[in-house]
């Protein structure tokens, strides 16, 4: 037996949808105008460019945490807790040379970001530069990676998954913008300390009881060498950061959240 709604049902059920489009339009907006307001809040409240002006900033950037886990989607800034990086790349040497490599990293997840502490923080508006030391209690990341190396005469090529966690780690971030507002963004991040590290390479060496005495291996012994693969740390991520940053942060209208509209950064 079939159920019949009357005319006046489904005038209903067409007023229920209607009220329903029209109070998520509402409450859509009403976010909108939240996040602006909060966003003016925040970056508005720091005057000038100085002394004051650079502990304020950094008190900005500590309250702007709220927004890592979510992003800003009207801005197009995405979530930075965990954020992600689709391709990054290193290359040493000729692809035919002695000694030379690549490494290859996929579809990294980077998670932290939300624990996480500016503890200084500068601006140098003629140079269109910002600087901002951060300190992690634990950051961890994750992804695939591809390893081709070349190596007396012999190749080598591993490939699969990879996870990183790092301890009581600091950071230093540099962020200068090339040219005019919404040309581009160089960003160069420099590893400040590391106090401990856990990190797993899977398919490093062939067989499970030699990719876990390597694990053993790296997770003792990194200390050591930290002063030569510190280089390429700061190289990967600069340049993960650089397309990151460019993509959220290239079009960002920062006038509109200034009482001024002379910053430049």
């Amino acid at each position: 037996m079939s159920l019949q709604c009357p005319s006046n049902c489904v005038r209903y059920l067409v007023y229920l949808m209607v009220i329903f489009l029209f109070a998520q339009h509402l409450a859509n907006a009403s976010s909108q105008i939240d996040v602006d307001e909060d966003l003016r809040h925040l970056l508005g409240r720091c005057q000038s460019v100085g002394e004051d002006y650079n502990e304020c900033m950094r008190q900005v950037f500590n309250d702007l945490r709220a927004y890592f886990t979510t992003g800003v989607p009207d801005y197009n800034i995405k979530p930075f807790d965990p954020h992600h990086c689709t391709y990054v790349e290193l290359r040493r040497g000729d692809s035919q040379g002695i000694g030379s490599f690549r490494l290859t990293l996929r579809n990294v997840s980077e998670f932290g970001w939300s624990r996480s502490e500016v503890t200084k923080f500068h601006a140098d508006p003629e140079d269109r530069r910002i600087v901002y030391a951060q300190y992690f209690p634990e950051k961890s990341l994750e992804g695939e990676y591809e390893f081709a190396a070349k190596m007396l005469g012999s190749e080598m090529k591993r490939k699969g998954h990879w996870n990183l966690t790092l301890y009581d780690y600091s950071q230093t971030t540099s962020v200068r913008r090339i040219g005019d507002p919404g040309s581009l963004i160089k960003v160069h991040v420099e590893v400040d300390r590391i106090g401990g590290m856990e990190l797993h390479i899977e398919n490093l060496l062939k067989g499970q009881p030699l990719n876990q005495l390597a694990d053993g291996v790296i997770n003792s012994m990194w200390q050591l060498g930290l002063p030569f693969i510190k280089p390429m740390i700061n190289e990967l991520v600069s340049s993960a950061f650089t397309d990151i940053f460019n993509e959220s942060f290239r079009h960002f209208p920062l006038e509109k959240f200034l009482p001024h509209t002379s910053a430049s950064y």
